[in-house]
């Protein structure tokens, strides 16, 4: 038996967004989800902890070369709005569908948190497409934007792409390439001071497509107030310590990190670890643990 107690060292941001009882055991007896009509997890949750608690962390990253990095949600704040300034003047905007192919990048979660901002909406994909796989999911969504890791060689599928009429504009993230934006550069030029555009619970927020086992991938569309539905993944199964460290292996492409690494973690005021590599290593992860002390 796990009894939920009340931790002082968290505001316990996810009671407002939630109704639940226990049983005289400590047990959960009742629980249901209560969504704002104007609910956005950037706003609402991420501007909320970085206003009332900036130097709460946000994420840990490792690279597998050493270096390292760690997040606030205050930085978590400055970035995303820095992305929401950098984006919109580029005409992306509410609506669009902008493609992320970042692996383990740190830069994934606040580009996310940004797009989520604006009200355009984030499809994250694995570096593993190839050229066909690009066009295809180009084409079916109307793909404004794509935002992609120079640790792999997924810049060059872009590349080979021949046909992506809706495609305007092509970033990377941890690097250069001639034809590319290069985002971590040119972000850092725009203002922290963003305005909050107006969404509703049931406007588009996030698009994975499916594996396409059996046909091509479909699109699978989730409105806003989906992160709302990770509290009782976030709460009760992995138990969230606020004061701890979340670690979920997989990476950005894949449905596993929405699961995992952001929004039911985030609204329980616990932060992600995040360890970028090339190939797989299982005594790597043993490595993480023991470093980072990963709850």
């Amino acid at each position: 038996m796990l009894e939920r107690m009340v931790d002082a060292q968290m505001r316990n941001i996810n009671l407002r967004y939630v109704k639940e009882t226990y049983d005289e055991k400590g047990l959960l007896k009742d629980f249901k989800i209560e969504c704002p009509d104007n609910f956005n997890f950037g706003y609402d949750i991420v501007d909320d902890i970085a206003i009332n608690d900036p130097d709460r962390r946000a994420l840990v990253w490792q690279h597998e070369d050493g270096r390292e990095k760690v997040l606030t949600f205050a930085d978590m704040k400055r970035m995303s709005d820095k992305t929401c300034n950098y984006f919109s003047s580029l005409g992306i905007k509410k609506g669009d569908f902008v493609l992320l192919v970042l692996k383990h990048c740190y830069q994934f979660w606040y580009i996310s948190v940004a797009l989520h901002k604006m009200g355009a909406i984030p499809v994250p994909a694995t570096y593993m497409l190839k050229p066909h796989d690009i066009e295809y999911r180009i084409k079916a969504a109307g793909i404004k934007a794509a935002v992609v890791t120079r640790e792999t060689d997924v810049s060059d599928s872009f590349d080979a792409v021949k046909d992506a009429p809706t495609l305007e504009h092509k970033f990377i993230v941890g690097g250069q390439k001639e034809g590319w934006r290069d985002f971590d550069t040119e972000v850092e030029t725009f203002s922290e001071e963003w305005t909050r555009v107006e969404t509703k619970k049931d406007d588009r927020f996030l698009m994975y497509f499916t594996s396409g086992t059996s046909g091509n991938p479909k699109m699978a569309v989730h409105d806003y107030s989906y992160p709302l539905g990770h509290i009782l993944l976030a709460k009760h199964w992995h138990q969230i310590d606020p004061e701890g460290l979340h670690w979920s292996v997989c990476e950005t492409g894949w449905a596993k990190n929405a699961w995992g690494k952001i929004y039911g973690q985030w609204i329980m005021e616990g932060a992600v670890f995040v360890y970028e590599f090339a190939k797989f290593e299982p005594s790597h992860v043993l490595d993480m643990i023991e470093k980072h002390k990963i709850t």
